[in-house]
């Protein structure tokens, strides 16, 4: 264990929030620092930490959110930045927030914390969660056990954060201390006496190269001597020559036995007293076959609510209203008085303009559409479904590669591309990220385009309709199990927590949906202006006009649309949606045959991302990945148009 005066300091100290994933540590987050939050990539990864000020009893501390983990031993960049972390800050108290509801899965990362010697405050959050479902937690004998102060909170009703700040003021120094087989005890000892000093314990850093963490070789190779790290090599050898199973798994089987007499002493069981329907509603939302018509139902009131109510009554309003008759003639005449020049005057209110064409978008079109489906999505979250919809969606996921887990970003992907591409985040590996976000840029059309797009089925046959649905879907199923096969990395298999339902709390919507579209509003809205002036100078230096000219051809001979199409794929390209929208005109004009629009509406759907998903992309997966998924998108989209275009022709279809 490391003492206090061991430990390195700062000017301003650091407290470590670490924890499983779900568990509500964000929100603490948020509680504890309030808004001024900074948030920043972990040096040489894409994963992403929020830092903040919190001051306690006028000490200020700096407050670090690293991504959620399962373990220490990292299987993931997410935990290998989480382990980082804890080996380089030196914390003045690491803070695990954890879930009341599965104290097994707390524990197990509880120990190894202990085992780094770090001090160490255990916040059971979600109490009221647990005890909805019988599970009450003898807070003071777990402390006794550990050695450390543990605290109940419920962060959504802030419950317990103020004896949560006291806690993390002045953490225990514990002598919580457990053994592994004598064998490998001897082995710890002799890897210890050659490991350098750091943020923690030597013995945990002991165990981990024991267990074949590979992700320490970097760590060693920067603080020891060729010479010392040889002879860990072999002392780790030798160590696993004596067992006829892994070291890890020994190690793994030690801290289970110890978590679950830990778990015997500490959780009580009692009976709940549940209303008929909820238990009811529990046991269908999960089912093979009932199911079905519960997500139905929920897919209908999301439709409602952010199809009708979002994408048409709210647009209507601020694309309308708000900026088409108050503000974009306003800012015109003023940019007309105060700035005669053409080319800044087009700039900023022309047709590619940053006032007309990205913030109309971003912020009267496509916020309303975004805030009602946050709205929706945090009711579904809060309420306890999406986990449940997970478990209902695992099987059809296997086909293509992914697990349940991947509905998540899929059906915020209805909503708005650009965000779900950041949630994939959610996807424990790389293979599973680059998958689902070549799918979202692929076949999933965002609600904008879903409104579009169903405002033009209304002009076409059943018939029509019906093919466009069925080579969508196909093209998605088809292209996720190719790329699957293709796409490096083993399939991560399937452990999700399902949460008891409930009725969602107001406060809490709010608050998430509130975060969310500041999100939005600091991400999405720059992405937004950013592709407008890209289009701007590729317009004003005649770009643009080559490329239509040059997509003309290809339009008009595979497609079989008129080559006036090719200006509408390039604004899609801009916004799907415009695309769409631009094609449903030509069709009322007369322009476009049945065949031509339901072969036109094919290739919108499953064309390139807009580029604010682009650019999200880049960010998130890095610019090979984005440039490799957007060419695949686009030989697909304009391969598979061409090719239901010559089939309905070749059979004589009547639409």
């Amino acid at each position: 264990m490391h003492s206090s005066e061991d430990r390195a300091t700062s000017k301003i100290k650091t407290i470590v929030l670490v924890g499983n994933p779900n568990v509500g540590k964000s929100v603490i987050f948020g509680l504890l620092t309030g808004r001024y939050v900074t948030v920043s990539n972990y040096p040489g990864t894409t994963v992403e930490l929020s830092r903040g000020n919190i001051t306690l009893r006028g000490e200020r501390f700096l407050l670090i959110d690293t991504p959620g983990v399962n373990s220490l031993i990292p299987m993931s960049e997410d935990e290998r930045v989480t382990r980082d972390i804890l080996l380089s800050e030196h914390p003045h108290t690491v803070l695990q927030v954890a879930d009341s509801k599965n104290l097994k899965r707390t524990l197990m990362l509880t120990v190894q914390l202990l085992e780094m010697g770090l001090p160490l405050v255990l916040d059971l959050n979600m109490e009221d969660e647990a005890l909805d479902r019988g599970i009450r937690i003898d807070k003071k004998r777990l402390s006794e056990i550990l050695g450390i102060k543990v605290i109940g909170t419920v962060a959504t009703r802030k419950k317990g954060i103020r004896e949560l700040k006291d806690a993390m003021l002045s953490p225990d120094e514990t002598a919580f201390s457990f053994a592994y087989h004598e064998k490998i005890e001897h082995y710890i000892e002799g890897i210890s006496s050659l490991l350098p000093s750091s943020g923690i314990s030597k013995r945990s850093i002991a165990v981990m190269i024991l267990t074949g963490d590979v992700s320490l070789k970097a760590w060693l190779k920067s603080n020891l001597s060729s010479k010392k790290i040889e002879k860990i090599e072999e002392l780790r050898d030798e160590c696993q020559s004596l067992f006829s199973v892994p070291l890890a798994q020994i190690i793994n089987e030690t801290r289970v036995k110890l978590v679950e007499k830990i778990i015997s002493e500490t959780v009580e069981k009692i009976t709940v007293q549940k209303g008929k329907l909820f238990r009811t509603l529990e046991q269908m939302s999960m089912h093979p076959l009932w199911g079905i018509p519960v997500l139905l139902v929920v897919l209908f009131l999301v439709y409602e609510f952010v199809g009708v109510f979002g994408a048409g009554t709210m647009v209507d309003f601020f694309e309308g209203v708000i900026f088409g008759r108050y503000l974009n003639p306003m800012f015109t005449k003023l940019i007309d008085t105060l700035l005669p020049v053409p080319f800044f005057r087009d700039m900023l209110v022309g047709q590619y303009g940053i006032i007309t064409v990205a913030l109309t978008y971003s912020i009267a079109i496509i916020l309303p559409i975004t805030a009602t489906f946050f709205i929706a999505f945090s009711i579904l979250e809060d309420s306890g479904y999406l986990p449940r919809l997970a478990i209902l969606s695992n099987r059809a996921f296997n086909i293509i590669g992914l697990n349940g887990k991947a509905i998540l970003p899929m059906i915020l992907g209805l909503g708005c591309g650009t965000m779900a591409v950041m949630t994939t985040r959610i996807l424990e590996t790389r293979r599973d990220r680059i998958i689902a976000t070549f799918l979202l840029a692929l076949a999933i059309p965002c609600s904008a385009q879903i409104g579009v797009i169903l405002g033009m089925f209304g002009a076409l046959s059943m018939k029509a309709a019906s093919i466009w649905i069925l080579t969508v879907v196909g093209v998605l199923l088809v292209s996720g199990y190719l790329a699957a096969k293709v796409v490096p990395g083993e399939k991560t298999e399937f452990f999700l927590e399902v949460p008891p339902l409930r009725i969602p709390r107001l406060e809490n919507v709010l608050l998430k949906t509130v975060g969310r579209i500041e999100w939005y509003l600091k991400e999405a809205v720059p992405l937004f202006i950013l592709g407008t002036l890209v289009l701007f100078f590729a317009d004003k230096t005649g770009l643009l006009r080559y490329i239509e000219l040059a997509a003309s051809p290809l339009v008009k001979g595979l497609l079989g649309l008129p080559k006036e199409t090719a200006g509408f794929f390039i604004l899609g390209f801009l916004r799907r949606d415009y695309g769409a929208a631009g094609l449903f005109a030509m069709f009322q004009k007369g322009q476009l045959s049945q065949l031509q629009t339901l072969i036109s509406l094919i290739t919108i759907t499953l064309f390139v991302p807009c580029l604010a998903n682009l650019f999200m992309i880049i960010k998130e997966r890095g610019p090979k990945v984005a440039f490799a998924v957007t060419a695949i998108v686009f030989f697909l989209a304009f391969s598979v148009g061409g090719f239901v275009n010559f089939i309905i022709r070749a059979l004589g279809i009547m639409l």
